[in-house]
């Protein structure tokens, strides 16, 4: 496809899926004092008193102008497929734009991860109080662009350094992560310049990108043990499919099969557009593995 058609194409699958109306939660529960550490939670709309747990960590490069808004029509969209859904906020880089370049920052090291970290320990008590339909036993990690390498990372905190302050002894107790069109190997994503850089930005420049590398990048914390699908589509321009191949080809160098749905005709944002044919698909891998 030409860049000129290509670029038509991603824009006005960006218009759809922003086109949604803000949909408001159910509740919404701190998990820490800062305003972003917040979840907002939907009840299953078909009414069950016991459903799976999706906690869904949205995009944006981990930048600060996009916030879990935008994911609210997708959060609604998995409420009515009967999930419970835990639609989580999270520290972001600052609004001001980077230093010598255009545009905010991307994300903020560590707080954005102390985040992460913070709600995920937090979604068990939180649901129990809040979103009593809501089965933690049940829960399947769902992100979408950085928010999908947060969830990689979330599923594979056992493997993280130990001197890291997020480690953990032992796996997250997740049915599953469905990491849709994700940030998943940071090297592959600097070297393809996905974000305008967001990945070395997001770890604090290049200076230490490769030390932190360590304690980020979900390509180097494998195997984790726990489910893992990842969906991406093939005319992906903002984050390239090669980058969901790199983290495949880690995976199965460790020792550890993940799945790897490639749709066809396919950009970024359709895979959270409630209209789109893609969000469907995603709603049922995410099935496949909570039921």
């Amino acid at each position: 496809m030409p860049d000129d058609a290509a670029a038509a194409r991603d824009e006005a699958e960006e218009a759809s899926a922003f086109s949604h109306p803000v949909v408001p939660p159910d509740a919404t529960a701190a998990y820490g004092d800062h305003p972003d550490q917040v979840v907002d939670f939907y009840a299953p709309r078909d009414g069950a008193e016991s459903a799976p747990l999706v906690v869904a960590l949205h995009g944006g490069a981990w930048r600060a102008p996009y916030d879990r808004q935008h994911f609210t029509p997708f959060a609604d969209f998995l409420a009515r497929r009967g999930f419970a859904v835990a639609n989580v906020e999270y520290r972001r880089g600052s609004s001001l734009p980077q230093q010598g370049g255009t545009g905010p920052v991307a994300g903020r090291w560590p707080e954005t991860f102390d985040d992460i970290a913070a709600a995920l320990d937090a979604l068990p008590r939180l649901v129990r109080e809040v979103l009593p339909q809501g089965d933690p036993r049940r829960t399947v990690v769902v992100g979408h662009s950085a928010g999908g390498q947060l969830a990689l990372w979330a599923a594979a905190r056992h493997l993280l350094p130990e001197d890291a302050p997020w480690h953990t002894a032992a796996p997250a107790p997740l049915r599953g992560v469905v990491a849709l069109a994700p940030i998943a190997d940071f090297v592959t994503a600097r070297d393809l310049d996905v974000c305008s850089g967001a990945p070395a930005q997001f770890l604090g420049g290049e200076a230490v990108f490769e030390k932190r590398l360590p304690y980020a990048d979900p390509a180097a914390l494998l195997p984790t043990g726990i489910a893992t699908t990842l969906v991406q589509g093939r005319a992906d321009t903002t984050v390239p499919y090669a980058v969901a191949e790199a983290y495949a080809d880690a995976a199965a160098k460790a020792g550890e099969v993940v799945g790897l749905t490639l749709l066809e005709d396919v950009g970024h944002f359709p895979l959270i557009d409630p209209a789109a044919d893609a969000c469907a698909v995603v709603a049922e891998e995410i099935a496949q593995l909570a039921w």
